[in-house]
């Protein structure tokens, strides 16, 4: 980076050594910057810190509606709360954890494909795929309140109590007002300066962003400060052979208890929803 002083440019990390200074002066710059005091090249550039890489421990495993394409998922209060896609097929549901059943479910007109959902004190909030269209429901009785738009495509949302957090399938994730619905910021997510491309489902855990890469086995652990990724899971093999007789699909859906410490995963079309423990690689 340069910065440009009363007509000088100092140029950041750059010894500015006394041959330097003649030439400049002979070169009839102004004589302010041959005397201004010389840049100390000590300044040591930011690193990133290595990347630290983890798999998982089973805790406990819990049957699913392998009819769901679990695009968004949510734990609050005891229970799951989970978005699906597929057009024709998109619903909103409240989940019982422990048996699967769906307790309470609407459905989306068919022209939406539904996609992220996240919990806004007593409202969910849920992303559509292409239609640049998300709805707000009542937690209760899953009413429509309200709907709002934006200009991307919705893949990914959860919220840091503050903020709302989306994804739409490229390298950015954006913060918006839980209020009014419209984007405030937004980083650029990379894994030592390569973006990250496909971000999927995210969920909040304990001041990262947990997010899942479609097509992918992994979930990055994002810095929402800086957009770095700090850590990667890879949860290769989590569904065993016995629990897909059928056809699935990917890794998706990714939803944290803070008050029992619990993390849970599932994917689309996955018969299990798995409690995992995250555990550093050897």
């Amino acid at each position: 980076m340069s910065v440009v002083l009363g007509g000088c440019m100092i140029a950041s990390k750059i010894r500015v050594t006394a041959a330097a200074a003649i030439i400049a002066m002979a070169l009839g710059l102004q004589p302010g910057c041959a005397e201004s005091p010389a840049v100390s090249t000590t300044a040591t550039q930011t690193t990133i810190p290595p990347v630290a890489n983890y798999t998982y421990r089973v805790v406990n495993s819990y049957p699913y509606d392998r009819a769901a394409f679990t695009e968004g998922l949510v734990y609050a209060d005891g229970f799951l709360y989970e978005s699906t896609g597929l057009y024709g097929q998109s619903t909103v549901r409240k989940v019982d954890l422990a048996t699967g059943q769906v307790l309470q479910s609407t459905s989306l007109d068919p022209k939406y494909f539904g996609e992220g959902l996240t919990l806004w004190q007593n409202s969910l909030i849920q992303l559509t795929w292409q239609t640049h269209i998300g709805f707000v429901y009542s937690k209760d009785n899953f009413t429509v309140l309200k709907s709002f738009s934006y200009t991307t495509e919705g893949w990914g949302l959860t919220q840091d109590g503050t903020r709302l957090i989306m994804s739409d399938g490229t390298s950015t994730i954006y913060f918006l007002d839980p209020v009014t619905l419209q984007a405030t910021g937004k980083i650029d997510v990379r894994d030592h300066g390569t973006p990250v491309v496909n971000i999927n489902e995210l969920e909040y855990v304990n001041g990262k962003i947990y997010a899942n890469i479609w097509l992918t086995d992994e979930i990055a652990i994002i810095d929402p400060g800086t957009g770095n990724v700090e850590s990667w899971v890879d949860l290769t093999g989590l569904l065993p052979p016995f629990a897909n007789p059928v056809a699935v699909d990917v890794l998706n859906g990714i939803a944290y208890d803070p008050v029992g410490k619990r993390l849970f995963v599932t994917g689309k079309l996955w018969p299990l929803l798995f409690e995992i423990e995250l555990v550093p690689k050897s």
